[in-house]
């Protein structure tokens, strides 16, 4: 028997690809470019924006005699057992393959923002508890676990991570950023993918470019961001996972930039992309994004002109079902009116990719790996979890020492987040995402409550529960209760924050915007409430984004902040109220004073700050990076305090921490740039390097950041990356406001003009 020269491993992918496009006709080569999504809803509520606006009609049996590309969420759809979704999978490949002329399988695409989005899997902190955990190799394998549980199944893409930086926290998907800053959600980002591309899963970067910028932060609003800005803060994550974390993929933005759509922008998709950044996977819609061209944006005026735009600009891959790249696309080829030359470069990139995969391969088989019950939910996932969220939670005070609890004291546990196993969940939890419209099916996975986990972390202190209010709704019948408990106690645990859903179905998540920072519903009051019985009140704060707290500065025991902490969460927040957790979590987003005067990030030029121009001071009370202990640090900084380095140059920072308590601890050194003189207006300080570092107490160890003159780089007025001559001063912190030791280096040389081969990471060593 001869093979065909596509079906040969021995061959390059390139040459392969070439080969089968030869023999595929217009059809074949365009149903490549389409993901099918099997069992969508097309009424009432759905998962993504428009849903039911948006998904076309089709014969299955019929669509598939051309091939497929992609199949959408055969397990986020709707609760199914593991096993028998991997065999329902597989036998949908097989009816694929045997449909079609080329027997090529489609690629599996699932979410995986914050663990894999189906039922039973593991529930894993959001990206913005990744962010508060500073550590990128914890994230990385996280990644990996992850990447293993979707390969297991039969699944090849992850539509993770998020790297959009938060411009305004009033934004709903807050929760699904890693931070306000570009360098952390850079290297966290980078570390992510680096984890699921070695399981052998394609990482999506989402969503490029621009969309957390959008104005008056509702979702899919316009962006204004100006060029340095892009440049600068909103591009620079995507550069670091491409370059640093090798993605496969990215996903086009739904929103528009000065009046152009990312998914429509040739500039952004081709020539940034693909020719400045050497990016050689595949460019996929977000889900309808492409048919938003025509229904929102209106920049096309039927569904064939959105397919040219689209693929004009250099989007390979129609997401999550065929609409504008099916028989709109085909027929305006056929009539001449969109060159089959913008298909045939799709379909290489898409096939390019099967390739890899082994998809074109005569001996791949579709059928999992593991026969029997597949567990997604292992005893190695939830210690992971637990991990992750016991790193990720941040002390924001402890004026007294409230905190650690007395293991046997009394207390009044009260809030609308205490009890509720789902307030440790983010929007793309499968239990926050998708059970809410099945009801009957139970979550699938053990998440215990802070209430239950307290009891079990203090089996000798007496806990009392009120709920004191909902999350959300008006009614304060609940308050006399709370209050009553609360006086009755020694110490009163107020948990309250958000609870996650979808396009105004929760406080916090996609489409869930706000118009300022104040607490959702009446849980402000509920706080000025109990903080009235003179009982020591310890504020437990369980959100997607940060909220305005200077309304009860200097009145509470302790604040505490957890992010969405995930299936383990309610362990790892009651371990560090009881102190077996000592907390090394730091502020990846900033927390207002007042609920107004948004937006504000850290990453302020100098009219940004405080002034006298205005009456208006935007101030956080709690500063990017900030976090406490229970235990104490010393810094002794070893670098001399000042230097000259070239424009090319670099120079080592070091600094020794020593633990001067009487616990093991965690402490987060932070590095930032201060450039007091540049040709543009540039943040008063931003970061460029950080570094986790356990100690036992009495013990020290030596940090060494390598800092080169690339990470102080920024764009010109002629939009050219550069490193300009001249004062810097490096400030090893403990947040972006706390400055323990400053270096004053003088930049020598030219202006140098940088290329995509410059230094994107600051590299430590701990010694």
């Amino acid at each position: 028997m001869t093979t065909a020269p596509w079906r040969d491993p021995a061959l390059p992918a390139a040459a392969r690809v070439d080969d089968l496009l030869t023999r595929m006709t217009l059809e074949e080569k365009t149903a490549q470019l389409y993901g099918v999504w099997v069992g969508a809803a097309t009424d009432g509520d759905g998962v993504a924006p428009l849903q039911r606006e948006m998904t076309a009609d089709y014969d299955w049996h019929e669509l598939i005699t051309l091939g497929l590309g992609q199949l959408t969420r055969s397990f986020g759809t709707a609760p199914v057992d593991p096993a028998l979704g991997a065999r329902a999978l597989a036998r949908a490949q097989r009816r694929i393959t045997a449909a079609g002329r080329f027997g090529i399988p489609a690629i599996a695409h699932e979410e995986c923002l914050a663990g894999f989005t189906a039922w039973q899997a593991t529930a894993y902190p959001v990206p913005l508890a990744w962010g508060a955990a500073f550590d990128p190799p914890l994230v990385e394998e996280l990644g990996r676990h992850i990447g293993r549980d979707l390969r297991s199944v039969g699944v090849h893409q992850g539509l993770a991570p998020v790297l959009d930086v938060v411009r305004d926290p009033r934004w709903g998907r807050v929760e699904e950023t890693i931070g306000e800053d570009p360098y952390l959600v850079g290297t966290i980002g980078s570390a992510y993918v680096r984890g699921l591309e070695s399981a052998g899963v394609i990482a999506t970067l989402k969503h490029f470019a621009g969309y957390a910028s959008s104005t008056g932060a509702r979702n899919l609003a316009p962006v204004r961001a100006g060029v340095r800005e892009f440049a600068d803060v909103t591009l620079l994550p995507f550069e670091m996972a491409l370059r640093e974390g090798g993605a496969r993929s990215v996903m086009a933005a739904y929103n528009e930039t000065d009046g152009v759509p990312a998914s429509a922008d040739p500039r952004l998709l081709t020539e940034l992309l693909r020719t400045d950044w050497d990016f050689t996977g595949t460019v996929v819609a977000d889900y309808f994004g492409i048919g938003f061209l025509q229904t929102l944006h209106r920049v096309a005026g039927t569904e064939a002109e959105a397919a040219h735009l689209a693929l004009e600009a250099g989007i390979d891959v129609e997401l999550p079902t065929l609409k504008c790249y099916g028989r709109p696309l085909v027929a305006a080829v056929r009539e001449g009116t969109i060159p089959e030359s913008l298909v045939d470069r799709a379909a290489r990139r898409v096939l390019l990719q099967k390739c890899e995969l082994g998809l074109l391969d005569e001996d791949w088989t579709p059928e999992p790996a593991q026969e029997g019950p597949i567990d997604l939910d292992s005893t190695a996932n939830r210690a992971l979890a637990r991990r992750l969220a016991e790193e990720s939670v941040v002390l924001l005070d402890n004026p007294d020492g409230t905190l650690p609890l007395a293991p046997d004291t009394r207390i009044a546990v009260v809030g609308p987040r205490a009890a509720d196993a789902l307030a440790m969940l983010g929007c793309y939890s499968f239990p926050s995402h998708v059970l809410t419209h099945h009801p009957e099916v139970d979550l699938g996975i053990a998440i215990p409550t802070v209430l239950d986990s307290l009891r079990t972390e203090l089996p000798d202190a007496k806990v009392t529960f009120a709920e004191g209010c909902d999350v959300s709704d008006p009614d304060t019948t609940g308050f006399e209760e709370a209050v009553a408990r609360a006086a009755e106690a020694d110490v009163c645990v107020a948990v309250l924050g958000d609870r996650a859903g979808l396009f105004g179905r929760g406080t916090s998540g996609e489409g869930c915007d706000v118009t300022d920072l104040e607490l959702p519903g009446v849980q402000a009051d509920l706080l000025d409430a109990l903080l009235s019985t003179n009982v020591p009140v310890v504020l437990v704060l369980l959100t997607g984004r940060p909220y305005a707290l200077g309304r009860w500065h200097g009145r509470l025991g302790a604040v505490v902040q957890a992010f969405f902490p995930g299936e383990e969460g309610g362990p790892a927040v009651a371990g560090v109220l009881s102190g077996r957790v000592n907390p090394s979590g730091r502020l990846p987003v900033s927390v207002p004073r007042v609920p107004g005067g948004q937006p504000w990030t850290y990453l302020q030029p100098p009219l940004g700050l405080a002034g006298e121009v205005s009456n208006l001071d935007p101030t956080p009370l709690y500063a990017f990076g900030h976090g406490r202990s229970y235990t104490s640090f010393a810094w002794e900084p070893t670098s001399p305090p000042t230097a000259e380095i070239g424009t090319d140059g670099s120079y080592d920072v070091t600094v020794t921490v020593r633990n001067t308590g009487e616990r093991a601890g965690t402490e987060v050194v932070q590095l930032y740039l201060h450039d007091p003189v540049a040709s543009v207006t540039r943040p008063d300080v931003r970061l460029i390097g950080y570094q986790r570092v356990a100690l036992a107490p009495g013990e020290s160890k030596r940090l060494t950041f390598h800092f080169h003159a690339d990470l102080s780089a920024f764009t010109d007025r002629e939009g050219a990356r550069v490193v300009e001559p001249g004062a810097l001063e490096l400030r090893v912190a403990t947040s972006s406001a706390a400055v323990r030791h400053t270096v004053r280096l003088h930049l020598t040389g030219p202006v140098r003009t940088l290329g995509p081969d410059r230094v994107l990471r600051c590299g430590t060593k701990v010694s």
